[in-house]
């Protein structure tokens, strides 16, 4: 007998809730991913932590890369791998950006 909890369930629910299982283990991941590219952001880029997930969507913009591809190519720099030519300019120049608002803006004591 099986005793999954989709077990009961008609196929085409089954189905759907195995699916949405599936995404939410993806988004959980990726959310874990994305918020330790913000600490590494903060830390190493010396920027404010409120701007980390602004550097992090920006990069993803300008190069038309997925944001969760963003952070883990940030992490994976963190680890002393380079990023993507591309990228690691958007990078560069987003945390500049970033840095100097950190430094004249509102965020400093």
């Amino acid at each position: 007998m099986d005793s999954s909890p989709a077990a009961g369930c008609p196929q085409p629910e089954a189905e759907r809730l195995r699916r949405e299982n599936r995404q939410l283990r993806q988004a959980l991941a990726s959310h874990a991913t994305v918020d330790q590219a913000i600490g590494v952001l903060t830390v190493l880029g010396r920027i404010a932590p409120q701007d980390g997930f602004t550097v992090l969507r920006e990069v993803s913009q300008h190069t038309n890369t997925k944001l969760t591809q963003v952070a883990e190519h940030v992490l994976k720099h963190a680890q002393g791998v380079p990023p993507p030519d591309e990228l690691a300019k958007e990078l560069q120049q987003a945390l500049t950006r970033h840095r100097a608002q950190y430094r004249t803006g509102p965020h400093r004591a």
